[in-house]
């Protein structure tokens, strides 16, 4: 058994110490909205907080977060209202979409580190998160507006779990 906070709520789950926490959160749990990219943490599209730090569930076991607190896309904002979501919709940014909910992620994580980032800061940042479509333009264009938004308050603090790249 291994006991968590997940979006703000306790959770406990029956699984082996071993399974992925997005296994967990996708089988066991029913949030879909994590996704399964590359399963070796190379793409960033499983991306969630662990402790307000922005990490790749795919190889995360969920060992890992016993007592932690995880935050998935779905408790990011329970009415999208966050300032990463509200840019994403209105910068347009998801064509295929599959990528997105592990980009806003890791943003809202960015954005948590540096409230001001500068391209580069975004840059580097972002460079763990692939979007086959191509995307990365209209996401620089979504941080920048989510962090000028007047009154932005990120739900979540913390670093990167993955040296300021995620």
């Amino acid at each position: 058994m291994v006991t968590f906070t997940l979006n703000g709520r306790p959770q406990t789950v029956d699984v082996p110490a071993d399974t992925p926490l997005l296994w967990v959160l996708r089988d066991s749990l029913d949030l879909n909205g994590t996704k399964f990219g590359c399963g070796i943490s190379q793409c960033g599209a499983c991306t969630v907080h662990v402790n307000g730090t922005a990490m790749r569930s795919c190889q995360l076991p969920i060992s890992a977060v016993e007592r932690g607190q995880v935050t998935t896309i779905e408790g990011l904002s329970e009415t999208g209202v966050h300032a990463v979501q509200q840019a994403w919709v209105e910068e347009q940014v998801p064509q295929c979409g599959y990528c997105q909910s592990g980009q806003i992620m890791s943003a809202a994580a960015l954005l948590a580190d540096i409230p001001q980032p500068t391209d580069d800061d975004i840059d580097r940042f972002m460079s763990g998160n692939v979007c086959r479509c191509g995307a990365y333009n209209a996401i620089r264009r979504a941080i920048h507006r989510a962090a000028a938004a007047s009154g932005q308050t990120p739900l979540v603090a913390g670093r990167n779990g993955n040296g300021g790249e995620s």
